[in-house]
This record gives structure tokens, sequence and C-alpha cells, in this order.
């Protein structure tokens, strides 16, 4: 067999068929799924930062009410902390037997009350705010708003704080 006749009797073979992944698709493809990455590594925080008073719009729509086991055997001159709307509150149960129930969150900037009672007031401890524990009324300092009053019923067994 001669040379032409071997070089006959090999296929013929095309460059490009076996070359269809070259080095620059390799590296445009690279450059593809690194770019989606840093996208999504960018864009997701971003999306939950925007989206996240949504969520917390949706959660404190679905609780208008909270049952708090157990609370109508506070005593008199005492208060129960507790959560509402994902917010602290306070239950004060006065001496003269009514119920009383405000959030915690000071209308200033934000810090947490807590009440002591016989006090006449609550106390931002963070500005010196002062509000009245009977009404949520601001009457010191500078709150620009008062407390917002919630409704309180007192059944056996419970107490339920309703948002007004």
């Amino acid at each position: 067999m001669t040379v032409d006749e071997q070089q006959e009797a090999v296929p013929e073979i095309k460059k490009n068929e076996h070359e269809s992944f070259t080095r620059r698709g390799f590296v445009t493809a690279a450059a593809v799924v690194v770019g989606g990455a840093y996208a999504a590594a960018i864009g997701y925080p971003i999306y939950k930062y925007l989206h996240a008073p949504v969520d917390q719009a949706i959660a404190e729509a679905k609780n208008n009410s909270i049952e708090l086991k157990d609370a109508d055997k506070l005593p008199m001159g005492s208060t129960l902390t507790f959560m509402f709307k994902q917010h602290p509150a306070l239950l004060i149960h006065f001496d003269d037997g009514t119920w009383v129930a405000l959030t915690a969150v000071c209308t200033h900037l934000g810090c947490t009350l807590s009440y002591q009672s016989p006090s006449p007031l609550i106390i931002c401890p963070c500005h010196g705010g002062q509000y009245d524990p009977h009404t949520g009324k601001n009457v010191g300092g500078p709150p620009p708003l008062p407390l917002t009053k919630y409704d309180v019923q007192v059944l056996a067994g419970k107490v339920v704080v309703t948002q007004a």
C-alpha cells in the first residue's frame, strides 16, 4: 500500500467536529457562571431587605389578639411584659382592679419601657420620656406620640389582649 492509498483509507477528520468546545467557549461559560453567582450573592440580601417590611406587615395583620394564659391571676399592683405583634407590651393590673395593656416601645426612639407599680408614670430609661400608665398619653420628655393602647378582656384562666 502506498502513502496515497493509506491517506485515502483514513477518514478525513474535520477540525471543527472535535473542537466544538473551544477555550474561548469555556472562558465565556465560566464568566457567565461566575457573574450569575455574583449577581445572586448581591441580589439576595437586597431582595430580603426590600421584602422584609412586606413580611412583617403580613405577620402583624394576622395577629390581632393574644391570649395570656393564667394572666388573670396577676396580683393587683403588678405588671406583665409580653410580646404582641413582634413588639414588647405591658399588661398592668392596677390596685383599683382595672387592667390596661400598652405597647412597651417608646415613641421617641424605640427604647423598651418597663413599669413599676405604684409609680404614677411609665418612664423611658433612654431619654426620660414619661407616659401616663392608665392612658398611655405622653406627659413629659421628648416622646412625640402616646403609647398604643390595647383592649383587655379578663376571662376565666386567661387575659385576652386585642388591638383596639
